[in-house]
């Protein structure tokens, strides 16, 4: 299992050709990815739309129907993690750096930079600005993971499948040739080109902090820098697996993110960001549907506005999925189908809005009061606005830090998945496979920074995330058909055992019966056997009535001799 093939060194030469072309001639990969890009977000726009959409309804129909019993799983598994610690790995795989990079960068953006619907800096755009964050970080986000997730977990622990992308298409077709191969190097490049965004989001947003804090440069050099001093630890985090370096990370994280929480509510604008939270819920829930199917036909303007963010974001969470798909997988054996889509789809939905909330409604409620922050790059919104907030540099080296440590535990649980996706989908892949992936992950990121910059990545992981979702349509409908299949498999057994059932109820009635009867003639003779004594006895007593031994003596006494004689000759005759 530990064993590579021909998936890695195909996926190998693609990555390589991908990092010399952007070292030797970044303008001509920045140029490509921009055209291709512009191209699937205009062309196949509404079909990102749609097919997102409807993986949140197929997630909901398990919560809704008898499916939702089945257990990802045998019937007899249990799950291996606390739920605390299964949200901590959720919550630091699928969200991480991306929570503190647009915690306060996306709400300023919709407000003050550009509104989807109303003047720059009005109330409406204040409120539209936290409708679309928790539209983009929501629902239909971690509908994205939960599909992959439950694909993988069904066919790799219920039905014995190997854990890789190509092996929930089985039911469709042969995944043990070509084909199969070739959709596993799509996962995989697609779940490389959604980590190296997030790490490039990473290494900006600490090279900002920095930046802002000691008045270092702003440059690539810097980047780079971040990045080869975060790959050396997360690969020897790596090598400890997850049990160890992944837990404790994940554990630590949820921690520092609290700390970091509890200062925006303690100092932040509270009760602002209470009252966006509480109005931003209701208008999320009766919005939902249009915001869904929103993809604006007649104006190029709010087309260009939702290209640029909503197609982004699907794309991203599309890029991201086999990796974080994966990873819940690996730690979600035993839960079922219904504990799990609730799990996913609410608890990280709602600590998202709760987040975006009060690091947004701070953000929005600074900008509103004249300290302008809107004008930085989006890498340094968040540190902008600690800076008007006590204790902000020490919170700003302490935000630094916790990116660090959210960049370390998403390359960390990078490394498994891509090593475990190259070695057919082992669940304890070897280490040096998971440090050839730490280093082409690294340098992906790298990379795509030099030659393009924050664009140069959206665009590279839009290009990449498209034939992927084609893949996720696919593994949906095998997955149904394998349901289905195990419906009328479990039909079939119930219909069996019902006959059987049946058949030996009617034995047993058939029995029970003829037990009955034999108990009631059994009785009946027991009850004529006890009048046929009792009317013997009184036979006995009326035709051969005894005499009364007193009466018999006195009778002996006044007998003659003669007569006592006579008596006892008859009874001679009688016994002859």
């Amino acid at each position: 299992m530990n064993k590579v093939g021909p998936v890695f060194y195909w996926t190998l030469g693609i990555l390589s050709i991908l990092i010399l072309t952007g070292i030797i001639r970044p303008d001509f990969l920045e140029s490509v990815t921009s055209t291709a890009q512009g191209f699937i977000s205009d062309t196949f726009g509404w079909y990102y739309l749609i097919v997102v959409t409807i993986f949140l309804i197929v997630c909901i129909m398990f919560v809704v129907t008898p499916y939702g019993k089945i257990r990802l799983g045998k019937d007899e598994d249990r799950p291996e993690y606390s739920f605390p610690v299964w949200i901590a790995f959720l919550f630091s795989a699928g969200l991480g750096v991306g929570l503190l990079f647009f915690g306060a960068a996306e709400p300023i953006a919709h407000f003050a930079v550009s509104a989807p619907n109303a003047p720059e800096g009005s109330e409406q755009a204040a409120m539209d600005a936290l409708l679309y964050t928790f539209f983009h970080w929501g629902l239909h986000g971690w509908a994205i993971y939960a599909i992959i997730a439950i694909c993988l977990a069904y066919f790799n622990f219920r039905k014995d499948k190997s854990g890789l992308i190509s092996a929930t298409l089985s039911p469709l077709w042969n995944m043990d040739g070509k084909l199969g191969k070739t959709i596993d190097v799509v996962a995989i490049v697609a779940t490389l080109s959604g980590i190296a965004t997030t790490l490039g989001f990473g290494a900006l947003q600490m090279n900002g902090g920095i930046s802002l804090l000691t008045g270092l440069p702003n440059s690539f050099a810097l980047q780079l820098a971040i990045i080869v001093i975060v790959t050396v630890i997360f690969i020897i985090s790596s090598m400890t697996g997850i049990d160890k370096g992944i837990k404790i990370l994940s554990t630590v994280n949820m921690s520092l993110v609290g700390v970091v929480f509890l200062f925006f509510m303690i100092f932040g604008a509270t009760m602002f960001s209470f009252n966006m939270l509480t109005n931003t819920i209701g208008s999320y829930i009766q919005n939902l549907p249009q915001l869904s199917f929103n993809i604006a036909p007649m104006s190029d303007d709010k087309r260009d506005w939702i290209n640029a963010w909503t197609i982004f974001y699907w794309a991203w969470w599309m890029a991201w999925s086999p990796f974080v798909g994966t990873f819940i997988a690996r730690v979600s054996r035993g839960r079922t189908l219904r504990e799990f889509v609730v799990a996913v789809l609410l608890v990280p939905s709602i600590m998202g809005f709760v987040w975006f909330s009060f690091i947004g409604g701070t953000a929005i409620s600074v900008e509103s009061a004249g300290n302008i922050v809107s004008n930085l790059p989006d890498e340094e919104v968040l540190f902008g606005v600690l800076a008007t907030m006590p204790f902000g540099t020490i919170m700003s080296y302490l935000t630094i830090f916790v990116i660090a440590v959210f960049f370390i535990t998403s390359a960390d649980s990078a490394t498994f998945v891509l090593a475990s996706q190259s070695t057919a989908g082992s669940l304890n892949p070897g280490k040096r496979i998971k440090l050839v992936w730490g280093i082409l992950m690294s340098a992906t990121a790298a990379v795509l920074l030099y030659s393009g910059g924050l664009q140069g990545i959206q665009n590279t992981m839009i290009l990449v995330a498209f034939p992927f979702s084609i893949i996720m349509v696919l593994m949906v409908i095998a997955l149904f058909k394998s349901l289905a299949q195990e419906r009328l498999r479990e039909e079939a057994a119930e219909r069996k055992e019902l006959r059987e059932w049946k058949k030996w109820r009617k034995d047993h009635d058939k029995k029970d019966k003829l037990r009955k009867k034999l108990e009631k003639k059994e009785k009946r003779n027991k009850k004529w056997k006890s009048h046929d004594k009792v009317a013997d006895e009184k036979w006995s007593e009326i035709v051969e009535p005894q005499p009364d031994p007193s009466e018999e003596s006195s009778y002996q006494q006044q007998k003659l001799p003669e007569d006592i004689l006579k008596d006892q000759e008859k009874n001679q005759e009688k016994d002859k």
